[in-house]
């Protein structure tokens, strides 16, 4: 059983992480419309970027020598992969509403497992192919089935498209980066996690310095110490416990299949939708029986 565990430990690592990702959701989506998504995404990178500090001094460690290959890998999949891509991702999510968004974002796992092929010289068994076809096939199924509030103006939805295939791009290339980062030294998934959020919260800063558009939008202040406490609790486990599991399944899986698992988020969300007397119809069934098929090809 051990022996499994550390087998597979990237692609549960994944899925935990994608797990972790649907918790946060529920709390973002009520979230996102209260403030710019440029303030949410620079928030939840101070508190993460705290609780990972305070997981070192803990540990009685600091962040161990990165090679500089490695480490400059790993700030540009920070500025990529968060600084960009979690403000397109937020962006995204106010113009079209969370089905639509985890819809677009479900590129991002071939466009990783292409990149990865292109760059890192990775490949992937028919196999593999086979079950992240399954996997995407069943989260759109489960997603297009989910009720929600869907814009009707052509420009937001336009726009909103723009942004979402800004971020699948960014979260893909930035996997990639980590995963080049990753895979060949003893850089610890905690230290790559904390090279990536200081690196993505130095470049929303400069977005927020250099942009027009940026300084003119409005920080709206956190009215309530209610609010304050779904922002720590959404970046504690979307992004702190997130990010770091993902790290882990970068490090010990390839890019493909790691993405892959990690876009999963929508399965997770149907238990917490029938909880709530959401109807699931016969596709979102469907959709994660064969999502759950293509998650056992890839643990074979």
């Amino acid at each position: 059983m051990l022996s499994w565990i550390t087998d597979y430990r990237g692609e549960i690592a994944a899925l935990s992480a994608a797990f972790c990702w649907t918790l946060s959701s529920v709390i973002y989506g009520r979230i996102g419309p209260q403030m710019p998504p440029l303030q949410l995404n620079f928030i939840k990178g101070v508190i993460s970027i705290s609780g990972i500090v305070i997981t070192f001094w803990l540990q009685g460690t600091w962040i161990p020598e990165i090679p500089a290959r490695s480490l400059f890998l790993l700030s540009m999949s920070g500025i990529i992969g968060i600084g960009l891509g979690d403000t397109a991702f937020f962006n995204t999510l106010n113009r079209l509403g969370p089905r639509r968004t985890l819809l677009v974002q479900t590129l991002a796992p071939p466009l990783a497992a292409v990149l990865a092929v292109a760059f890192l010289s990775e490949s992937l068994a028919g196999r593999a192919w086979i079950g992240i076809a399954l996997i995407l096939l069943g989260v759109a199924w489960v997603i297009s089935d989910r009720v929600s509030e869907i814009p009707t103006e052509r420009q937001q939805i336009g726009e909103g498209l723009l942004w979402g295939f800004v971020s699948a791009f960014c979260q893909a290339g930035g996997a990639v980066l980590s995963r080049a980062a990753l895979a060949d030294t003893v850089a610890s998934p905690l230290s790559a996690a904390f090279v990536r959020l200081v690196s993505g919260l130095v470049v929303i800063l400069l977005w927020m310095w250099i942009l027009p558009a940026a300084r003119q939008t409005p920080w709206k202040p956190v009215p309530s110490a209610r609010l304050w406490g779904a922002l720590g609790l959404a970046a504690f486990v979307g992004t702190y416990l997130a990010i770091w599991l993902q790290q882990t399944s970068l490090k010990f899986a390839p890019a493909g299949i790691s993405q892959t698992l990690s876009a999963t988020s929508p399965l997770f969300v149907l238990p917490i939708a029938a909880r709530a007397g959401e109807k699931i119809g016969i596709r979102a069934v469907l959709g994660a029986l064969a999502a759950v098929v293509g998650v056992a090809l890839l643990f074979n």
